[in-house]
């Protein structure tokens, strides 16, 4: 009874860990975008705020974060960059609504908005052409194994994502639409 007992415990603290995995959320973010995220230029008129987002469960050594924001279904053969943020500390959990302004003010010093496919840094949020039906957004947070990419803010999103790909020890995601 004793072996079953053992074994039974330790298959709970097995799946314990398991179900403890490295999780992307948004109180902002839902299956749609609102007006709050959606971009205000190229003929949308939103409120160009990126979302709160949260992240629990990093993996053990993560030195840094970063987060993108991309979306697949832009119709240039290669997606849209939406927003691209990096040398997030380690001790970061969190951002609030509206920190992917270009003034920084709501992200930790250290931090560095990357060149979107807006030709700007900071946040630009969803607006895909009139009529091309519901684009896909996939935030995502990366657990990188370095503390600083060694990139400035006119690093391309492309030479970004080279850097992330290549220190990533995991990352978590989430996925919202938007249509005109």
């Amino acid at each position: 009874m004793k072996k079953v007992s053992l074994l039974l415990v330790m298959w709970l603290m097995s799946y314990a860990v398991q179900a403890q995995t490295f999780t992307l959320k948004s109180d902002d973010l839902g299956g749609q975008a609102t007006d709050k995220q959606v971009f205000n230029s190229f003929g949308c008129t939103g409120k160009n705020m990126s979302p709160q987002l949260s992240w629990s469960n990093a993996p053990q050594g993560t030195k840094s974060f970063a987060i993108t924001v991309y979306d697949p279904d832009a119709p240039t053969g290669s997606g849209w960059w939406h927003w691209v943020v990096f040398d997030l500390p380690a001790t970061l959990s969190s951002l609030p609504s509206g920190a992917g302004t270009p003034d920084k003010k709501h992200l930790p010093a250290s931090a560095i908005q990357g060149i979107t496919d807006f030709g700007t840094s900071g946040y630009g949020g969803p607006c895909p052409p009139e009529g091309h039906g519901f684009h896909r957004y996939i935030v995502t947070v990366y657990a990188l194994k370095i503390e600083k990419l060694g990139l400035s803010s006119s690093a391309s999103p492309a030479m970004v994502g080279y850097y992330l790909n290549a220190n990533t020890i995991e990352k978590a995601s989430l996925i919202f639409h938007y249509k005109r």
